[in-house]
């Protein structure tokens, strides 16, 4: 069986591939035209162990929000995809990742439902280089979640330098999606009372 997903999305603003492959080695090949968007995405598949590739082309000469929304919507649903039916995985998973003096807590259910709980530290700087825009972190995982249909709750209790905050997420997201979509000997079928996920 393989976990793949493959998605193309293109509108007057954007186009995009994602492809994912849940059960890959964390090769990672993104292009999306904004760099510290780019290094979160690496972190994704890195530490996700998924083969990841994005390839986004979009109105830069505006901003990168649309970039960004669209690519994530794209890879939430190439990861729905990819999980197919989710039988036999764990479904529930967390992770707390440091990265100095931030601390990136984060909580999934593969559940089938989109919910996203967010809190970062207060005071963030607005900008990380030249083109994302800090307030764009909740909006990733919201695209992504409300696509790819699972709860995440994510949490940063403490934090300065915004890079750390963000990346330290991102890093975080990457070990408790890997956890949640791995097999568990003991689950056989859909892990739910319901039968479906």
């Amino acid at each position: 069986m393989t976990r793949k997903g493959r998605v193309e999305r293109g509108t007057g603003e954007t186009q995009v591939l994602v492809e994912i492959d849940l059960d890959g080695t964390g090769q990672v090949d993104v292009a999306t035209g904004v760099g510290f968007f780019d290094h979160m995405l690496a972190q994704l598949g890195k530490h996700g162990s998924f083969d990841l590739t994005v390839k986004t082309t979009g109105d830069l000469h505006i901003d990168s929000h649309h970039t960004i929304e669209d690519t994530a919507i794209a890879l939430g649903a190439a990861f729905r995809e990819a999980l197919g039916d989710k039988s036999g995985i764990r479904r529930f998973a967390d992770a707390s990742i440091p990265l100095d003096e931030a601390l990136a807590q984060v909580t999934v259910d593969v559940s089938g439902r989109p919910y996203l709980v967010h809190v970062e530290p207060d005071g963030m700087a607005p900008m990380i280089g030249p083109e994302y825009d800090t307030t764009m972190t909740r909006h990733i995982l919201e695209s992504f979640v409300s696509n790819a249909r699972v709860a995440l709750h994510v949490h940063v209790p403490y934090g300065r330098n915004a890079h750390h905050i963000v990346e330290a997420q991102f890093k975080a997201l990457a070990r408790a999606l890997r956890d949640a979509v791995a097999f568990d000997p003991k689950v056989h079928g859909i892990p739910s009372t319901k039968g479906a996920l």
